[in-house]
């Protein structure tokens, strides 16, 4: 079990908690991955039975770095992965553990993730586009964590890609997929997710100033052919949408400034180029609001996946480098 955690002073007690519970009838471990967290994260994790990982360099931080770290430390057959600001429901591990033995085939499983903070535009969205990865069945990744199989991921050489700064899910998935590996999404409630309650665009502030929003872009490196970027373009449908509205942009502006003689036209043509699309979107979605943000949101998210495609690569085989922390002993120990 691999809690990954940076500054969840306030959620780390309720997921470390109920994983130890979900472990009982199954047996097992919990590390938490800690990546060099400023508050009382490590803190709080020490008054447990778990082990702790914390990343030596801060500024390696980012979303892949974090699960690759708590697998190198973890052992057993299997890994569950969650984050720190869920709470894992207690009989999933034995569901997911019996799914997997009846399906050799299949790499990893996850639930169904149960939303705690409904009110963000961001959330909202995520409902709107309803993403077929989130729903029972066969699912082409396992966003929110899932329980894997080890011999599957050895296979593919690591279990998180420590480059990117968002997308290691995908990441993980396609290396899966490619090695002739399945993932499953059951109906059963796995984690309740704990999410930003933070405003939207404070939201993709942070966003772009942690580098997450260059996840995409890092994705898009990280391909080592033709066959796996064209996977990229398939499974990623907001990768479409950031390079048209790039296009559009481009084109727009580049009209204004070839096919007009006046600033103040100019200026109006630049204006339509953002109007227009403003109002399609605001008529689809029946909000104005979703529809601005929509629009400032591509525009942060696509020019920062060119700043990821532009970023240099370390091998993601080079192992993590952490401190290791031990936490309370075991009763009775």
């Amino acid at each position: 079990m691999v809690i990954k955690a940076l500054n969840e002073e306030r959620n780390i007690s309720r997921a470390i908690d109920s994983a130890l519970v979900a472990l009982l009838p199954v047996g097992g471990e919990v590390v938490v991955a800690d990546s060099h967290s400023t508050d009382g994260t490590v803190d709080v994790a020490r008054r447990y039975p778990v082990q702790i990982a914390r990343l030596t360099n801060a500024s390696e931080r980012c979303c892949g770095i974090g699960p690759q770290m708590g697998y190198q430390m973890a052992r057993g057959d299997f890994v569950y992965l969650m984050d720190g600001d869920m709470r894992l429901h207690p009989d999933f591990l034995n569901l997911a553990v019996a799914f997997l033995a009846q399906n050799p085939k299949c790499a990893g499983v996850g639930g169904q993730v149960v939303e705690k903070n409904t009110t963000s535009l961001e959330f909202q969205a995520r409902v709107a586009r309803g993403h077929a990865h989130m729903q029972w069945g066969p699912v082409d990744r396992l966003d929110g964590g899932g329980l894997f199989r080890r011999s599957a991921v050895e296979a593919v050489g690591y279990f998180s890609d420590r480059n990117l700064h968002s997308y290691e899910e995908l990441d993980l998935a396609l290396r899966l997929a490619a090695a002739g590996w399945t993932l499953h999404r059951l109906a059963a409630p796995a984690v309740d997710h704990f999410g930003h309650d933070v405003p939207a665009l404070v939201l993709l502030k942070r966003r772009w100033t942690s580098r997450y929003a260059d996840g995409l872009g890092e994705l898009l490196r990280a391909a080592p052919d033709l066959r796996r970027l064209g996977a990229v373009f398939r499974a990623a449908r907001e990768l479409r949408i950031y390079l048209a509205w790039l296009a559009w942009l481009a084109a727009g502006l580049a009209l204004a400034a070839w096919a007009t003689t006046s600033l103040a036209s100019a200026a109006l043509l630049a204006l339509a180029v953002v109007v227009i699309p403003w109002t399609v979107l605001a008529l689809r979605k029946r909000s104005v609001v979703q529809a601005a943000y929509s629009l400032a949101s591509w525009t942060v998210l696509a020019v920062a996946m060119l700043r990821g495609l532009a970023r240099r690569r370390v091998d993601p085989r080079t192992p993590v480098k952490f401190t290791r922390i031990d936490g309370a002993p075991t009763q009775g120990a």
